[in-house]
């Protein structure tokens, strides 16, 4: 072989050459290798960037499905939590209305014995609030009782007038009921009651025994809101002892938020049954309707059923105004339900609870037809309370702590009560705690 035609040497390892140092070039149309993976790269870059891989899209649905797995299990257990709850508080109704009652006593006491503190040993001014306000509810009751017994043998002729009144008004236009048809069900009545005496006795019995019951848990709460009057501020710091230094800051702003609710609630709730009592008896007065006093009382406490009570009550007023004074006056009676309610729900409401409750009405009637369903009237009346204290809290602990203030000690918010007031000007008003 001549020496002209050899080919240069390679190495065989050297770029752009093949097996035995040959160089290699292999083309597509007329690209490169090189230049048509370049291509391919870029272009499935941009197609990945707009549509996203398919491996990425079932990452996303397993990232869904375990947000909503972990959200399942925690709600399931926040569910079991709440039935344990609710079920222990079943067993302990007792125990736990009276608290409640206690907390309700201590809210509506707590500015009056704070008021007498200031002239006299704290202890003595909380004996003389609870002692006046015990002495103040017997006098109103001693004094119904009174008009009851003094109306009671008029009340007998007026009712037994009113039944024949009422049933010529039914025989009459526009419902012209036969008298037959009257007489029958009288009969029917008189049956039922002769029948079910046993068990009407029975229920009255039980009653008696509910009135025991009571009677036990309005002396468990005096005794219990006694101390929370006088020392309260006390067992809130030895709670605060209880709980983890992390912790003791979200308890003591959700404590004081909760407090603050609760007691607003109470004490504006209560200025709003006052005021419908007193615009009903005086309307009770004025139509002549017998046992105005006893229907103003009942007034009183079935406001503090929202929406529902004060209807009820007026109910049982338009009942005694057809049966003594005839259909005139119970359809006056009858008119004053829309009345006060309009009144309640557009004015006393929004003027006396705004600031301590803000739950939408459609919230305010789930809450008492569910705590009626699970607690009977019980549950009716501290539904809301409790509604607003879980949300006012709810609300607290979302938003950001305020930041400390130059010069304050790191220990101040376990500062007593008697050492700092609250926004209305109550001790234990803004301090979380009883």
């Amino acid at each position: 072989m001549n020496a002209g035609s050899r080919r240069p040497h390679r190495r065989p390892g050297a770029p752009g050459t093949g097996r035995g140092g040959r160089r290699t070039r292999y083309v597509v149309g007329n690209r490169s290798s090189r230049g048509v993976w370049t291509v391919t790269r870029a272009r499935t870059a941009g197609a990945y960037g707009r549509h996203g891989t398919r491996d990425d899209r079932d990452a996303l649905v397993r990232h869904g499905l375990r947000v909503a797995a972990a959200y399942a299990w925690r709600l399931l257990v926040v569910g079991v939590v709440a039935y344990a709850v609710f079920a222990l508080l079943g067993r302990l109704q007792l125990v736990a209305v009276a608290l409640f009652l206690a907390l309700v006593v201590t809210a509506v006491l707590r500015p009056l014995a704070d008021l007498l503190a200031r002239r006299m040993p704290r202890t003595v001014a909380v004996i003389v609030s609870i002692l006046g306000s015990i002495l103040l509810v017997l006098g109103v009751m001693a004094l119904v009782g009174r008009v009851v017994a003094g109306e009671s043998g008029k009340l007998g002729h007026e009712f037994a007038g009113g039944l024949g009144r009422i049933e010529r008004w039914l025989e009459g236009s526009p419902f012209h009921v036969s008298h037959a048809v009257m007489s029958n069900l009288q009969g029917k009545v008189a049956t039922f009651v002769s029948e079910h005496r046993s068990v009407l006795i029975s229920s009255a019995l039980s009653g008696a025994g509910r009135a025991v019951e009571f009677v036990t848990g309005l002396v468990l709460a005096l005794f219990c809101s006694l101390f929370f009057i006088r020392s309260g501020d006390r067992f809130w710091r030895w709670f605060q002892e209880l709980m983890p230094e992390s912790a003791r800051d979200p308890w003591d702003r959700g404590g004081r938020a909760a407090w603050r609710t609760f007691a607003g609630y109470t004490r504006g709730i209560i200025i709003v049954a006052a005021t419908n009592a007193i615009l009903v008896g005086i309307a009770l007065f004025l139509l002549g309707v017998p046992l105005a006093l006893p229907l103003t009382l009942l007034e009183f406490f079935a406001a503090f059923i929202p929406l529902v009570g004060s209807p009820v009550a007026l109910a049982v007023a338009t009942v005694v105004a057809l049966a003594t004074r005839g259909p005139v006056v119970a359809l006056i009676v009858l008119a004053l339900i829309v009345v006060i309610g309009q009144l309640e729900g557009h004015v006393l409401h929004p003027l006396v609870l705004s600031w301590a409750v803000r739950l939408h009405p459609v919230v305010v009637a789930l809450s008492v037809i569910a705590g009626s369903i699970l607690a009977g009237v019980t549950g009716a009346v501290v539904a809301v309370p409790m509604v607003s204290v879980a949300w006012s809290v709810i609300t607290e602990l979302r938003a950001r702590p305020e930041p400390e203030p130059a010069g304050r000690s790191p220990d101040h918010r376990s500062a007593p009560a008697e050492r700092r007031s609250g926004p209305t000007g109550d001790a234990g008003a803004g301090t979380g705690k009883p």
